[in-house]
């Protein structure tokens, strides 16, 4: 009863933690609440890690793992608000899958035989899947940018071709409102 308890407080952790980067996507950081987010994560860790000091077994490891998890998930989502690229967010997905794997591997420490051979092998699949999914959603960001660009530069092309069609100071206005609006 109590193990479930603190293991019903850990959950309750990591979907707070989790909030700020679900509710404000990529919401940028400032170096001070970077900062703060990162001590506050160790601090989350340490008081849940002592709740699991009263636990033997795989109770514990499951605790202490879904702790661990909890920080490693806060300050890689921290990292990836701070930072704010595209490459900053799939590593954060992967350290979230890595997390997850280790929690699931700590749960099947209870488990015997073929039993937790399949166990580990089902968490495995699952931290594989999540790491692809994060490196494909990177791939898919940078052709989404590549093709923003492209467009960019055929309605700039555009543009350009409409100023040819004037004369004098309003040709070169035109053009220069164009370089600007399309950063040229």
């Amino acid at each position: 009863m109590k193990a479930s308890k603190i293991h019903q407080l850990v959950k309750a952790f990591v979907v707070v933690a989790a909030v700020p980067t679900l509710a404000f996507g990529a919401a940028v950081m400032t170096s001070n609440d970077y900062s703060a987010a990162k001590n506050t994560a160790k601090e989350n860790y340490k008081m849940a890690k002592a709740k699991c000091d009263g636990m033997s077994g795989n109770a514990k490891d499951v605790c202490v793992a879904e702790a661990k998890a909890a920080e490693k998930r806060t300050i890689a989502d921290a990292d990836a608000q701070y930072k704010n690229t595209d490459k900053a967010r799939r590593d954060a997905k992967i350290s979230a899958a890595e997390a997850e794997y280790d929690v699931a591997k700590a749960r099947c420490g209870a488990k015997t035989g073929n039993d937790k051979d399949v166990c580990i092998k089902e968490a495995k699949a699952v931290e594989t899947k999540a790491k692809a999914d994060a490196k494909a959603t990177q791939k898919v960001a940078a052709v989404r940018e590549d093709n923003r660009q492209d467009k960019m530069d055929a309605d700039y092309k555009v543009a350009v071709e409409k100023c040819d069609a004037m004369s004098g100071a309003d040709k070169d206005r035109c053009k220069a409102d164009a370089k600007v609006k399309y950063n040229r």
